[in-house]
């Protein structure tokens, strides 16, 4: 007896579910990452084969940029460490700061802090608007006027009891007395382990750092 042959069809997928799933997950990745603002600061670090991440909690930042100008920032992590800083400084220079400064100050922190502190209150009262078109002074830190140690010495009272992240970044065209200042300002307050920011690149072939590196492989 002849067995029946069963037509063969095609088969067939709805993608319209998949196609749903895709375009939502990708609107929530869209929605919800978080982009790097571009640096306020233009700095040219200059080039290292360190491959150790920056770290980005607890930071204290101090900037040189390549006319030797000093800056002071913190991470916006740190909201409360902010008005502790700030807090602190005044008291130290014996500032009267009214509250909007000192909010002023947690905001705009993040776009670094350069100017002395008989300049701190009129900077502090700058829009946003006026803020991009100032040109910072860069904080005094010669041996006569050092005012960057009291901008350490509040971070580090702000910090008490939690461990500090000090990173220097300076530009590669700047001189060396203006990294000597920022050195003596962190040793005045007892600061001697800091984190040099630089452009990380592969290590040179024929290097002796290359031949350690594959010495530790083998």
């Amino acid at each position: 007896m002849p067995k029946v042959k069963v037509p063969r069809k095609s088969t067939t997928i709805d993608m319209t579910a998949m196609c749903d799933v895709a375009f939502l997950l990708l609107s929530f990745f869209i929605l919800t990452t978080k982009f790097k603002a571009p640096d306020v600061l233009a700095v040219v670090t200059p080039k290292s084969v360190a491959t150790k991440p920056a770290e980005q909690k607890n930071v204290v930042l101090i900037t040189v940029d390549h006319e030797g100008k000093t800056y002071f920032s913190m991470a916006d992590e740190n909201g409360p460490e902010k008005a502790e800083v700030i807090n602190v400084a005044a008291q130290l220079k014996g500032l009267t700061l009214s509250e909007e400064e000192k909010a002023a100050f947690s905001k705009r922190n993040a776009a670094y802090i350069g100017v002395p502190f008989s300049q701190l209150q009129a900077y502090l009262r700058l829009t946003p608007e006026q803020v991009k078109g100032f040109k910072s002074p860069g904080i005094p830190t010669d041996s006569a006027n050092n005012e960057l140690q009291l901008w350490i010495r509040a971070a580090a009272t702000a910090f008490k009891g939690a461990k500090m992240q000090v990173m220097l970044k300076g530009d590669n065209k700047s001189k060396y007395p203006a990294f000597k200042s920022v050195i003596d300002a962190l040793k005045r307050n007892e600061i001697f382990k800091f984190s040099l920011i630089t452009d990380p690149q592969n290590v040179p072939k024929g290097s002796e750092l290359e031949k350690k590196n594959a010495a530790k492989k083998a």
